[in-house]
């Protein structure tokens, strides 16, 4: 196991790919675990952070599967990141995903 903090989307690079470890969200707003679940936030799935708003760098534009999203960075700071040393073998824990794609928007 590293001794490295695990990485959040709220911190990742502009344009680097990622890969969803787990969502934590905070205690004061418990729904958004849920919320970030149905837009397709789950474990394994391939994010990439694609812009930043200026100035603040709120909100991000991040890309989940193939759908766009806007979230603020106390919502992206709700998901962790796979770490370089770490693979899809740790995912094994987490819940399976069966293939989810994203949310389906009408």
């Amino acid at each position: 196991m590293s001794a490295v903090p695990i990485s959040t989307l709220a911190h990742a690079a502009i344009g680097e790919a990622h890969r969803v470890k787990a969502l934590l969200a905070p205690s004061y707003a418990p729904e958004w675990k849920q919320w970030l679940e149905e837009l397709g936030f789950v474990a394994g799935e391939h994010v990439a952070v694609l812009a930043r708003a200026m100035p603040g760098r709120d909100p991000l534009v991040v890309r989940i599967g193939q759908s766009t999203f806007a979230l603020r960075r106390a919502e992206a700071d709700c998901v962790q990141l796979l770490g370089e040393d770490e693979d899809a073998s740790c995912l094994a824990a987490a819940p399976a995903t069966n293939g989810h794609q994203g949310a389906n928007h009408a």
